[in-house]
């Protein structure tokens, strides 16, 4: 992710902010609105994934009109933890009113989450225990993929941070493994980031409920002192449906 034609993470965060956007078709699939968009700024054309609050389908079990603040709030912590596999996204107006908007990766059509994970493990390691942090009740395997430069991505974060145990995914494969002591090192920054109440931490917070955030913090505590991924719960559905 050098190439120096690339714009930044700022420029790409400033173009989605400030664009004009233009939708070009709705996603047909999943359960909620979905439109790929053009964002139009200064003579720059960028597409993006707009996902309007009102084109949120009710759940029995997330509040209303929450989920794009959850794709963006996915995004604050990956930039917290330097992991850089969720998107640029923001939160802004758009044709169908308030939403996320997020930088469209153009994707490896072949890739998914098993097609990748025999090359990558470690890469997928920092998904694994995002998901575990996060709360992901929805991680499938269409939702990691590559780009044409072989970097891992990780999209669709609607369901994620609920303060009760919702983990659904489809990664499981380090049970009981040791959590490498390099993403442990970064899960103690970013405890010592709640600590100081940073910045950023001001800002994930503004998209969670107090609850939500306190159940974050208790996750993170928990990985870290257990130091290793976990087991399936014997009680309930640990895979989403359908789980590509």
């Amino acid at each position: 992710m050098t190439d120096k034609n690339m714009p930044s993470k700022m420029e790409t965060a400033n173009h989605l902010e400030n664009g004009n956007v233009a939708p070009l078709g709705l996603i047909p699939i999943g359960s909620n609105y979905t439109f790929l968009v053009d964002v139009e700024y200064q003579g720059k054309t960028l597409k993006a994934i707009y996902k309007p609050e009102v084109g949120e389908q009710p759940l029995w079990d997330f509040p209303p009109g929450t989920l794009y603040q959850r794709e963006y709030a996915s995004y604050v912590l990956s930039e917290l933890l330097q992991w850089y596999f969720v998107p640029t996204t923001v939160i802004r107006e758009g044709p169908y009113g308030i939403g996320s908007l997020q930088q469209f990766i153009d994707a490896d059509p072949e890739t998914n989450y098993f097609t990748i994970r025999e090359n990558q493990p470690e890469e997928l390691k920092k998904i694994a225990v995002f998901d575990l942090i996060t709360n992901n009740a929805d991680r499938k395997a269409s939702h990691c993929f590559t780009d044409n430069r072989k970097h891992i991505w990780s999209i669709d974060h609607g369901l994620t941070f609920h303060e009760h145990w919702k983990l659904r995914t489809v990664i499981w494969d380090f049970i009981d493994q040791n959590i490498p002591i390099t993403i442990l090192n970064q899960l103690r920054i970013l405890k010592h980031s709640f600590t100081i109440k940073s910045p950023e931490i001001v800002v994930l917070q503004s998209v969670l409920k107090q609850t939500e955030s306190e159940a974050l913090e208790n996750r993170l505590d928990s990985l870290l002192q257990n130091q290793k991924f976990p087991q399936p719960d014997n009680d309930r559905r640990n895979i989403p449906w359908p789980w590509f």
